[in-house]
């Protein structure tokens, strides 16, 4: 099976027997080895990745070249027993583009959580192949748990490898009921157009539309060519261009800040609504907050979002607010588990999340 020259195709082994203490550590007989054999750039399936995961955690992963692969990992491993998941929910074939999002529902605002991972920078001198390998590794360690994905679009104003980039790159699978795209207005009307278009071809529903922070390395979008009639083009401008020029193809969702003035940002997502958006995102909450109580009249599915890192003064410079007493002795798992009771049947944006820890000790649904 090994021997065959087959683009996206995964294989597990289950119980690696006979490790070799000098080239693995002690203790890895119940790992998972997974190896993911995809065509090169030039289309040539002559490379495999392989992923050392142990309790859906990430030991190590290398590049292989596929003709001595299967001579190799004998070499080292000795005897292997390979399970071909060709099927498997983590390598599923990218599904056709439906026809009518009444196929999708809002099934990802089901998941219980739903993961925020960074796209590596964009560099113009620098090789990103090793960014861009651990990203499709933290991407397929939540595709295989079942969870939902976020990508933010150029966060920070630093530019980034969109998300649609990284999906060509890497091979990544899309389950359009597991992943949400995000888009601010820092493009200009053809990179917008570009991006929309080339989503709803990738088979892409979910849409997180917001302003975006901008920079001096980003476009900035016309106002008019959208339909707006303001100085700058606004989230609702974004959204109705949406809703409007690609009706029926996405599922378009915005932001909301509960650390604005409540009576302005509450009209403001009234606003954001009547342009077509039909699911919310807090910005990050901490335990039981009242700002947040008044949008769940709304009618609309409502994230919570939770901020995992303990650099809480992060989050409250990202939201332009004073510290918080509450948080001078901030515990992320902590927080977590407290908007878990206070929001029992929500699903949780996890941003900051670190890779690093073994996430079934710190998310409770897990």
């Amino acid at each position: 099976m090994l021997g065959e020259s087959c683009a996206s195709r995964f294989w597990t082994l289950s119980h690696i027997r006979g490790l070799r203490p000098r080239t693995f550590a002690q203790g890895f007989l119940e790992t998972n080895l997974l190896m993911d054999c995809t065509s090169a750039s030039d289309g040539r399936a002559d490379r495999c990745r392989i992923s050392l995961l142990r309790d859906n955690n990430l030991i190590g992963s290398w590049w292989w070249p596929f003709p001595s692969l299967q001579a190799d990992l004998r070499n080292t491993l000795g005897p292997l027993h390979f399970e071909d998941l060709s099927n498997d929910r983590s390598t599923a074939q990218r599904p056709k583009p439906m026809n009518a999002l009444d196929d999708l529902g809002y099934a990802m605002l089901e998941c219980d959580y739903l993961v925020e991972i960074l796209s590596p920078k964009r560099l113009e001198s620098a090789d990103n192949r090793y960014e861009s390998s651990l990203f499709a590794e933290r991407y397929y360690r939540i595709v295989d748990l079942g969870l939902g994905i976020s990508v933010p679009d150029n966060p920070m104003g630093r530019p980034r490898l969109s998300f649609l980039e990284m999906i060509e790159l890497e091979g990544l699978p899309v389950k359009p009921e597991r992943v949400v795209m995000n888009l601010n207005t820092f493009h200009t009307k053809e990179e917008l157009d570009e991006l929309l278009k080339k989503a709803a071809e990738l088979g892409l529903k979910y849409l997180l539309v917001v302003r975006g922070d901008g920079g001096p390395s980003l476009s900035k979008l016309d106002p008019k060519s959208i339909g707006g009639d303001q100085s700058i083009a606004t989230t609702p401008d974004l959204l109705r261009y949406i809703n409007t020029a690609y009706s029926g193809k996405f599922i378009t969702g915005c932001a909301y800040n509960h650390y604005s003035p409540l009576p302005f940002e509450l009209n403001r997502l009234k606003e954001k609504i009547g342009a077509g958006a039909k699911f919310v995102v807090t910005q990050p909450v901490i335990g039981k907050d009242l700002n947040v109580d008044p949008i769940f009249t709304l009618g609309i599915p409502i994230v919570i979002e939770a901020w995992m890192s303990k650099n809480v003064e992060l989050l409250f410079k990202s939201v332009r607010k004073q510290e918080d007493l509450r948080a001078e002795e901030y515990d992320p798992v902590a927080n977590l588990c407290s908007l878990h009771d206070a929001y029992p049947d929500r699903c949780i944006y996890l941003s900051m999340l670190g890779f690093k820890r073994l996430w079934r000790e710190i998310l409770p649904k897990l």
